[in-house]
């Protein structure tokens, strides 16, 4: 199948043979689905290079399928809704979901082709998201669960992923899914509790990844165990994955079922096992952040990393990509230093909840100062933490910091831009007046 072909998904055969004929007289290659399971079905053979998608359509709604095609991650094209009756909230919806642009029906000649061109103007898989375990670090670990994965990766066996919650099962089951092949999650147990054969249709050649079997109702695990027989017969890998120890398994779900969805288990080790990733991880997922939201320069200082490197994270992976992601959405541009990690960092420990009981919290951790550094790179690291602590415990009143550590103001101020510690805008505003 040519990588360069537009799909056109459309109920209405008028419409499709009017956008088809314009497109073909312009020298581009047309393929045409009459609804949303004949779409399904041209995407899990292959990867068009545009979609014009209608919304409505009788047997599965526009903004439907590209949500299933986001979840499962064969969002991997541009995609143009097509509607002549969707309201404004249709298509923000739609744009926030990942599709490119919206064309109201009847549809422009020159705004179709503007918009066609500005979509092969994109490269190639721009949109794909980063499926590798490079995503969960470069360390022994990691490159020991690499070895793992790669090894099994050829059995036909239903493959069992054991760890915490946020530790990387997707990551991992993505890992073990060949290249331009369906990767199918079902999202609910009711989807899992239906007939098999929608499922076994979409992930044909591909992955079914069920993201946490210790959470599956009666109804779900017998929809399961009516899914085994057939993997073969469609070529499907199944990927679970289990949250729990498989000794509680056993006791709260069939034993027919365990028994054959643990013929071979691989464990992801949590965050906690391999901390020599967070530094990095944070960084990339920084990046990431500040990329997607379109925010100012924003980076982590070392004595930040050094801080979120210490951390327990019983989140894992999602935990740290959370807290990266509020440090970056609520920060300034410039360097993200320890202390709003500290204060974030506090927020989420149990101490938090007894203070609300009326139990005084620990203390903020102190900085960790790199011991390595020269002693002026070092005095200034722990100046840094130790005047923006002052500013948070006087609430921003730079009068009261001054008298607190000591310090005339005019000097207090000259420190702040030497170490490059922005004022409170409260107190910034007042000082320009």
């Amino acid at each position: 199948m040519a990588n360069q072909e537009i799909l056109i998904v459309d109920d209405e055969i008028g419409i499709r043979e009017l956008l088809s004929e314009i497109l073909l007289d312009e020298g581009y290659s047309v393929a045409l689905a009459e609804n949303a399971e004949a779409a399904r079905q041209y995407r899990n053979q292959g990867e068009p290079r545009l979609v014009l998608l209608d919304i409505w359509m009788p047997d599965t709604d526009g903004v439907t399928l590209l949500k299933e095609w986001a979840r499962n991650g064969q969002l991997t094209m541009p995609v143009v809704m097509m509607s002549g009756h969707a309201t404004v909230d249709t298509a923000v919806e739609a744009t926030r979901i990942g599709a490119l642009d919206f064309l109201e029906k009847p549809i422009g000649l020159q705004k179709l082709l503007a918009t066609v061109k500005r979509a092969f103007s994109q490269p190639a898989n721009a949109v794909k998201p980063a499926q590798g375990l490079q995503s969960l670090g470069n360390s022994t670990a990691i490159n020991a669960l690499r070895e793992a994965l790669d090894q099994v990766s050829s059995q036909t066996l239903p493959i069992t992923l054991t760890g915490e919650p946020g530790s990387g099962f997707e990551t991992c089951a993505r890992h073990l899914t060949r290249p331009n092949t369906p990767f199918i999650s079902p999202s609910s147990n009711e989807e899992l509790a239906l007939p098999p054969q929608d499922i076994l249709n979409r992930a044909t050649g591909g992955t079914i990844f069920v993201r946490d079997i210790a959470w599956l109702d009666r109804k779900a695990q017998a929809g399961l165990l009516n899914l085994l027989p057939k993997l073969e017969k469609y070529k499907i890998r199944l990927v679970t994955a289990s949250s729990r120890p498989l000794d509680q398994l056993i006791s709260q779900c069939e034993p027919e079922l365990v028994r054959q969805l643990t013929q071979v288990i691989i464990a992801v080790p949590p965050l906690r096992q391999h901390a020599e990733d967070i530094a990095a991880l944070a960084e990339t997922l920084l990046a990431q952040t500040v990329s997607s939201n379109k925010l100012g320069p924003r980076r982590f200082s070392k004595s930040a990393l050094q801080l979120l490197s210490q951390q327990e994270w019983p989140g894992n992976i999602d935990q740290l990509a959370n807290v990266v992601k509020s440090l970056a959405i609520t920060g300034r541009d410039g360097d993200i230093d320890i202390l709003p990690v500290s204060r974030l960092l506090t927020q989420l420990s149990p101490n938090s909840q007894e203070a609300t009981l009326g139990v005084a919290p620990q203390a903020m951790p102190l900085p960790q100062i790199d011991l390595d550094l020269p002693l002026r790179e070092a005095r200034d690291q722990f100046e840094r933490f130790y005047l923006e602590r002052q500013i948070e415990l006087s609430n921003g009143n730079m009068s009261r910091v001054a008298e607190r550590i000591g310090l005339e103001r005019t000097h207090l101020y000259r420190k702040l831009k030497q170490l490059g510690i922005q004022m409170p805008r409260k107190q910034r505003a007042s000082e320009e007046q």
